[in-house]
């Protein structure tokens, strides 16, 4: 499981280096006593610093993974881009700043995700919208009502894997993380207007999808 591989030990083996033993200094004895002193001092710092990460960030772990694995549709790869993301959020935890822990660690899982999926040269990066279209007379729609449609989970899964990236992203963050247009808007770097138009397009294309597939199985 990915939680595994994200465990408290996991993290210390992979964020921190062991430092070399004293023995190494050749130096007089208050030296040394010096610089053991201050590498307890910097251990400790390290240690104060793991365990807020982990407190902030780690509750977030499967809105990560979520993300990650509705972007790449392949699970290995959103592992290793929830990994990644992690050790990114880590280095970059002292400048983090705000409350919005979710919506900042959400980011960096878009970024990363993003980053692998040009790599891989996906054809369907992303997609022209009309951003005159707007979410408002769909809004009142709720999220069981778009990614529940047919009881078969196959069936949505394989709906949403049709779709471009652009709006499996944001069905994924609207209906299953439950974000506001704000935070998608933040994640997702884009204006709350795009974010309606986008919103709307992904219903309207998830609805096609699922009337397509069930339609045939009829």
């Amino acid at each position: 499981m990915i939680k595994d591989s994200l465990n408290h030990s996991s993290w210390r083996r992979g964020f921190l280096q062991n430092a070399p033993e004293t023995e190494d200094f050749e130096s007089e004895p208050k030296v040394v006593n010096f610089v053991v002193l201050k590498r307890h001092e910097e251990d400790r710092a390290k240690n104060e610093d793991l365990t807020s990460f982990e407190s902030v960030m780690l509750p977030h772990l499967d809105a990560a993974h979520n993300l990650a694995k509705w972007l790449l549709r392949n699970e290995q790869d959103a592992q290793d881009v929830v990994q990644e993301a992690f050790l990114r959020a880590f280095k970059s935890f002292a400048g983090f700043h705000g409350s919005n822990g979710r919506a900042w660690l959400l980011t960096i899982v878009r970024n990363t995700s993003y980053t692998l999926l040009k790599k891989n040269r996906v054809a369907n990066l992303m997609t022209p919208f009309d951003e005159e279209i707007h979410a408002s007379a769909d809004e009142s729609v709720s999220a069981a009502t778009i990614l529940e449609r047919s009881e078969d989970a196959n069936l949505i899964r394989e709906a949403m894997d049709e779709l471009p990236a652009a709006l499996r992203e944001i069905l994924t963050l609207r209906h299953q993380e439950d974000l506001s247009y704000k935070e998608i808007a933040d994640i997702a770097q884009i204006p709350p207007g795009t974010v309606m138009s986008r919103l709307a397009r992904a219903r309207g294309k998830l609805q096609e999808r699922l009337a397509a597939r069930i339609g045939k199985k009829k």
